[in-house]
């Protein structure tokens, strides 16, 4: 027994030459790698936090929302259930979001341009000529290395301040007389938020849900995407990956989002033997087209959406196909020149509710015009609207549907958002 255990100093000493090996051939940082910041919150395993903003959902929409809800001087926190910023563009893996542009210039620009112009900046990328009308909508998309881009994103919240909090979702969520107590979860943490202005941007409405807050969802869903790269090392920000569809799949809880992954992984497995050739790269989760929409003040139809229609009260631009998937495909039906949609205010607000405001695919609207509506950049517009409406309502003490519009609209373009002309 006394032979078989090393001893304490022994131990140091071999654990000490171990690091030094592993340090010398490269796979370990030296003395100038960067110290573990102490967390701030010292009570075992429970914490309070105070917030202006809320934002529920670090993806496309909620990252823009956060960043710009805080760089308008909103204390702000950003409660994520993932690993990483990013959703559909990073954990998703459909890193070529859009579109920016529309029939020879830019329409939506702001925060999440910034963020998507500095990652392909920072990769040695090229951004498209937006003065040059594609013949395809798919040829202004932009290519962003996804692992750059969750990493700048995070770095975009620091400096303006926001709080970020991974792996965990709330529980539990009750009005007060400042606004909201919302209580979430995560491993070995519980949290208690108290804010005064919550922004959903869960994809599927997931917090307006928790309200019960009317919401609106088709019995058929598009099929969700895994995304992954046979044969050939994937070339972030430059190379497309592989897709193949996962029928049926649900983003509506834990349960279905873990069946669309099994199938998805089972699907790849399937290519992979079939094919004979390397998986070389797999995203860690299926990307989700469609879920629950929230019923608004105003509800956006297909013929709001592809006539283009200017609403009074529209805070931003969006541009794509109208693009449903379906099991036979997808064949995107494209707007008439010219056209560009806008997206009200009104769509954003849950149908008689205060204090919350939504952003990203689960904008108020019928299906076939969420299918254009529920592309990145158009999320990252409305996250930026979302986050400006929020900030100015707790300045104002009101909620975000009686936030002026003139004050809206001033505040996105001091932060280089483009306004629809109304």
């Amino acid at each position: 027994m006394k032979d078989s255990h090393i001893g304490r100093r022994k131990f140091i000493q071999y654990s000490a030459a171990g690091a030094a090996i592993a340090t010398s051939s490269g796979n370990l940082l030296g003395a100038d790698s960067t110290p573990l910041p102490q967390p701030t919150d010292r009570t075992e395993g429970s914490v309070t936090t105070q917030a202006d903003v809320l934002v529920v959902g670090g993806g496309a929409a909620g990252t823009i929302a956060a960043i710009q809800a805080g760089r308008a001087g909103a204390k702000t926190v950003l409660i994520e259930r993932g690993a990483q910023l990013g959703g559909t563009t990073t954990t998703g893996g459909v890193s070529f979001p859009g579109l920016f542009d529309a029939w020879g210039k830019q329409i939506i620009a702001g925060i999440g341009w910034e963020l998507v112009k500095n990652s392909v900046e920072l990769d040695g990328g090229n951004l498209p000529d937006f003065s040059k009308v594609p013949t395809r909508h798919w040829q202004n998309q932009v290519r962003v290395n996804q692992f750059l881009y969750a990493i700048l994103a995070e770095e975009k919240c620091e400096q303006a301040g926001v709080k970020i909090n991974y792996y965990e979702f709330p529980q539990a969520i009750i009005k007060t007389a400042q606004g909201w107590q919302v209580d979430c979860a995560g491993f070995g943490t519980q949290r208690r938020v108290l804010c005064k202005q919550l922004i959903d941007c869960t994809g599927g409405a997931e917090v307006v849900g928790m309200l019960h807050l009317p919401r609106l969802r088709d019995e058929e869903r598009q099929p969700g995407s895994m995304l992954f790269k046979l044969d050939k090392a994937n070339s972030p920000g430059r190379d497309g990956l592989d897709m193949l569809y996962v029928h049926g799949a649900d983003s509506t809880n834990s349960r279905t989002v873990t069946a669309a992954n099994l199938t998805g992984r089972k699907a790849v497995l399937a290519k992979v033997r079939a094919t004979q050739k390397r998986l070389m790269h797999l995203q860690p989760e299926t990307g989700f087209r469609e879920s629950y929409r929230i019923r608004g003040e105003t509800v956006i139809t297909v013929d709001d959406y592809t006539s283009g229609r200017v609403f009074k009260d529209a805070v931003c631009y969006a541009f794509y196909p109208v693009d449903l998937h379906t099991r036979s495909g997808v064949k995107p039906k494209p707007l008439t020149r010219g056209t560009v949609p806008t997206i009200p205010l009104s769509a954003l607000v849950p149908k008689g509710s205060r204090n919350i405001i939504v952003a990203g695919r689960c904008v108020s609207s019928d299906r076939l015009a969420n299918s254009g509506l529920r592309v990145q950049a158009s999320c990252m517009a409305m996250g930026q609207a979302a986050g400006a409406t929020a900030a100015l309502a707790t300045q104002q003490k009101t909620t975000p549907i009686k936030v002026p519009l003139k004050d809206i609209r001033e505040i996105l373009t001091k932060h280089g958002a483009i306004i629809p002309n109304v």
